[in-house]
């Protein structure tokens, strides 16, 4: 039998040594904690698009396909699920604001220090995260 994983996008979006994160509500997965903006990979979709599409949901942002990277790939298992998990990162561009674009599943954006990510961010995201600023490019979670 050949092994098929649902796909996910997480945005890493900095600014000035800080890292947006958005406190989930309303979704009944990890409601109360901290993640980053994110979704599913939709069927017929690239993992760009899904992240350029997610970003524009989630926090009302335009970004320029140019302007995001693929930074780190995890393939992680939480929860009783196991992903492939796509971290972008980009800058947040000049005069942009980001916003609470779907509040019936985020109650607030949080601006992190990225030497200093609050204790409540969903242990598989911190994972990645943590990675990503370490300079990997792959990482695995609970395995």
């Amino acid at each position: 039998m050949r092994s098929t994983y649902p796909a996910a996008v997480y945005l890493c979006l900095f600014d000035d040594g800080r890292l947006l994160l958005q406190r989930r509500a309303g979704t009944g997965y990890r409601d109360g904690e901290l993640s980053l903006p994110a979704g599913h990979v939709e069927p017929g979709e690239s993992a760009t698009k899904a992240l350029l599409r997610e970003t524009r949901e989630e926090t009302g942002l335009d970004l320029d396909p140019a302007a995001v990277r693929l930074a780190l790939v995890q393939h992680g298992r939480a929860d009783g699920d196991a992903y492939i998990d796509f971290f972008f990162s980009a800058a947040l561009p000049p005069g942009a604001v980001p916003v609470v674009g779907e509040p019936d599943k985020a109650s607030e954006l949080v601006w992190a220090p990225v030497d200093a990510l609050p204790e409540d961010v969903v242990p598989v995201v911190r994972n990645g995260i943590e990675a990503l600023l370490r300079g990997e490019t792959y990482t695995e979670y609970g395995w």
